[in-house]
């Protein structure tokens, strides 16, 4: 049901539209140590903002009209000192000051975590959950790091993605089980990723392409060990990807590799991690929730991409697919990156001056530059009206930041 899909963006979009369902798939840093305790995970608080597709009330400001250019996520309902954001498909999450998630949008499938199918054009208070240092977004799952390194999940878990052990979905929160000191966590598709103090990282749920990365295309609804991974320091999930960063600045891939998105010149899939070529220094990692497409942040900050670039998602000037790293280019003025994040078929990055930065698909005004046309940009344009901004996240067809503004 939520299997990625690469008809164009705008059938695609249509389609979801019927049948909708984060992480997204961002970089996952860690957020937690014995060392230190839990750590906030953006300088903040401030509120959340955010742009583009908007028919199941995504972008948490009331309405279900679309956006071309950031709207403040409502703090109406008690979403106010945001110190994280997550996005899932059709999802938003955002981490308070106060250890507290939130969460609004699409929720046929409990998504939201908040005991109800309803879905929610403002922010609603995922129960239960308290110490939260961490959310990742799933198609239709919601997952939280609390401080005590516990892992807990909720929504659709038709494939064990909730990672409880059963394949029963859950409007409320439930603990993956077995996994303790755990210190980031990523989503992408139907399936789930944990990076454990240790540096090895877990998985469970969906597995048709190895995106489990044990070796076997069985699903799991118990986490299960990735081979051959260690000193591992950032994960992020695709539709049928993992990807992790070693403390070596190597980025290794597993799963599924149809449009090149292992990143290792090959478009065979892989049920056990592989390197991907050509790239070195590498501090933060993210890939895409559709479009089969990854990203790396190297130390430089520059940004690097590869995959699928069927609507500019790499941002490389083309829209040719890349079987290895890519640099995105920085002519526009896409410098000085500090994070990288990505939607279904666009990719976003902070700069160091607190800009955020957009290129790929625009049919509904995910570049958040203003306008949706052209439908897609092959080169980074400035998201409008953003300054200081300190996270960014890509949901399905939507942008959300961050701004470091006192908001209480």
């Amino acid at each position: 049901m939520f299997r990625r899909r690469r008809l164009g963006m705008v059938a695609v979009a249509l389609a979801a539209a019927g049948i909708v369902a984060l992480p997204t798939a961002a970089t996952a840093a860690p957020a937690w140590g014995t060392a230190s305790g839990p750590r906030p995970l953006v300088a903040g608080p401030g509120p959340a903002w955010s742009w583009g597709y908007n028919g199941l009330g995504q972008l948490g400001n009331g309405t279900t009209t679309n956006s071309a250019v950031p709207v403040r996520v409502s703090g109406l309902t008690g979403l106010t000192q945001v110190v994280g954001i997550a996005a899932g498909r059709y999802a938003g999450y955002a981490v308070r000051r106060d250890g507290t998630a939130w969460s609004w949008g699409y929720n046929a499938y409990g998504q939201l975590g908040d005991g109800t199918i309803t879905n929610s054009r403002v922010p609603v208070r995922v129960r239960g959950l308290t110490r939260v240092v961490a959310l990742a977004g799933g198609s239709a799952n919601g997952y939280a790091l609390r401080g005590d390194g516990t892992v807990w999940s909720w929504g659709y878990n038709n494939y064990g993605q909730l990672g409880n052990g059963t394949t029963t979905n859950s409007r409320v929160p439930v603990q993956v089980v077995s996994l303790t000191r755990v210190i980031a966590i990523a989503s992408g598709g139907t399936t789930a990723y944990a990076l454990r103090e240790d540096g090895t990282v877990w998985s469970w749920g969906y597995n048709d392409e190895g995106q489990l990365g044990n070796g076997t295309t069985a699903n799991s609804p118990l986490p299960v060990r990735i081979i051959g991974l260690s000193g591992v320091r950032a994960i992020a999930g695709g539709q049928e990807t993992g990807y992790a960063l070693r403390g070596d600045g190597t980025v290794w891939a597993w799963g599924d590799n149809d449009e090149g998105q292992l990143g290792n010149g090959t478009t065979v899939s892989s049920a056990v991690p592989v390197v991907i070529r050509n790239l070195s220094e590498v501090t933060a990692i993210a890939a895409s929730s559709e479009g089969a497409s990854g990203y790396a942040l190297r130390g430089d900050g520059t940004a690097w991409a590869w995959g699928l670039n069927n609507t500019g998602q790499l941002g490389n000037g083309t829209d040719d697919t890349s079987l290895v790293p890519v640099p995105v280019n920085g002519a526009t003025g896409l410098v000085g990156v500090t994070a990288i994040s990505a939607g279904s078929f666009s990719g976003y990055a902070l700069r160091r001056d607190g800009t955020v930065w957009a290129w790929g698909s625009n049919f509904f005004g995910q570049l958040g530059k203003g306008l949706t046309t052209p439908p897609y940009s092959l080169l980074p344009v400035q998201v409008s009206g953003i300054a200081g901004a300190e996270a960014v996240a890509g949901g399905g067809f939507s942008g959300y930041t961050l701004v470091n503004t006192l908001d209480r």
